[in-house]
């Protein structure tokens, strides 16, 4: 039922409105074990205290250097990995109390797209058998119907259907990416995790399967938590963009928004280090000194104070909160009140 309705080309309608997903102050902490008997000397606190919505139809791009918990972050709301604390709300159910079989019943409402488009694809499989698993798994499809929904897949994601019954290897990487993005898209989702989808392939494939996302978003109103490297990716797929720093949640604004008024000093580097495609334009470069700290032992106060050429006196005593300083934008800095 839930892959006719999404797949009857009627979107979010609606619902876009409406609040899909919500985190509310999601922690993920490692243990870290020492010595002979493997005692906890300590955790790795890679997600501390991250809170963001998701609306029905909308992106949200999550963007920060790699170690970051961005990752994390999105497997956690997937429950791929457990949740030390807070809470997950998808569709006004708090998931982190589910059980497995109850999770179970979830996961076609969820899915994922990852990174790697060669080794997220099972090479002893066809695609046929790739993008149909999850169909038959949960019962929505078997038989002939299984095939006509693959064909119909393929085709919505710009590959040949008659291709069905080849493997992984005899395509390209944008190619096996778009085998990916079927995959996901096999169970009727309401919210797809973007885990980087971009990251493995040449420049003008990425905005290729970009501009793919975002025709697939607007036909099935489908929502997306885009994770990325760099501000540049998600500048014109995402609605809102969220800026990590070692496990926090620095800013959140929507799109243009963040690029034209990026208020954290670690947000305006990064919107600094974007090239700008043009050798007469110059764009003053803020520049990070020293390394990231350790997230088994982070700073005190702000995490970023270390690296910061703001830094005040309360940013090493204090962290600061992320507060809204400006309508839809909110940002984790001494520097603004709220």
């Amino acid at each position: 039922m839930l892959y006719k309705r999404i797949f009857a080309g009627g979107g979010a309608g609606g619902l876009k409105e409406h609040v899909l997903l919500e985190v509310q102050g999601l922690v993920k902490w490692y243990p870290v074990r020492a010595g002979l008997l493997q005692k906890v000397t300590g955790y790795l606190k890679a997600v501390d205290g991250v809170s963001f919505t998701i609306k029905r139809g909308e992106t949200l791009g999550l963007v920060g250097e790699s170690g970051c918990g961005k990752t994390t972050t999105a497997r956690c709301v997937l429950r791929l990995v457990e949740p030390t604390g807070g809470r997950i709300l998808f569709d006004g159910r708090d998931i982190t109390r589910l059980d497995r079989r109850s999770m179970r019943k979830l996961r076609p409402r969820m899915q994922v797209i990852f990174q790697d488009p060669f080794s997220s694809l099972n090479p002893r499989l066809t695609v046929k058998e790739i993008i149909g698993e999850a169909l038959a798994f949960h019962g929505i499809a078997r038989g002939k119907k299984l095939e006509e929904r693959v064909k119909h897949l393929l085709e919505m994601v710009g590959l040949d259907p008659r291709h069905m019954d080849r493997f992984p290897h005899e395509f390209s990487g944008g190619q096996r990416q778009r085998i990916g993005i079927a995959r996901a898209l096999a169970t009727g989702p309401e919210l797809v995790v973007c885990d980087e989808p971009v990251s493995a392939l040449d420049v003008s494939i990425q905005s290729q399967i970009l501009n793919l996302l975002e025709d697939l978003q607007e036909r099935l109103g489908v929502s997306y938590l885009f994770i990325a490297h760099g501000l540049n990716v998600v500048k014109h797929i995402s609605h809102r963009v969220g800026v990590m720093y070692l496990g926090k949640l620095v800013e959140l604004a929507e799109s243009e928004e963040i690029y034209k008024n990026p208020l954290h000093p670690y947000t305006q580097a990064l919107i600094s280090a974007i090239p700008i495609p043009d050798p007469r334009r110059k764009r003053q470069k803020a520049l990070l000194q020293g390394d990231v700290p350790s997230p088994i032992n982070p700073p005190a106060g702000c995490r970023f104070y270390t690296r910061c050429r703001y830094a005040m006196e309360v940013c090493r005593r204090r962290a600061p909160e992320l507060l809204e300083c400006a309508p839809g934008h909110r940002v984790a800095c001494h520097l603004y009140k709220s």
